[in-house]
């Protein structure tokens, strides 16, 4: 009867102990995942600043050509909305 209790109280705390783990298992999978989607979130944000970059530097090479009368307001127009599209 004791060894009864005492296998008991054993497989008691054995399953505690693996719900703990389990738990921590789960935690450090979803921190894991959080990082990635983290990284992947900056990624994206600094290849938006370069395109966005981009595009204000041709509008401004684009600008400076109206200016100088090399290109005319349609032309600008036409090239702006091109580079916006």
């Amino acid at each position: 009867m004791l060894t009864n209790i005492i296998y008991f109280a054993v497989f008691i705390i054995l399953v505690f102990v693996l719900s703990i783990a389990v738990k921590a298992i789960t935690r450090g999978v979803e921190a894991k995942q959080t990082i990635k989607e983290e990284k992947n979130m900056e990624s994206y944000k600094e290849e938006t600043q370069i395109e966005n970059k981009e595009i204000v530097s041709q509008i401004k090479e684009l600008k400076v050509l109206h200016d100088k009368g090399v290109i005319s307001e349609s032309e600008f127009q036409k090239a702006k909305e091109k580079i916006l599209n």
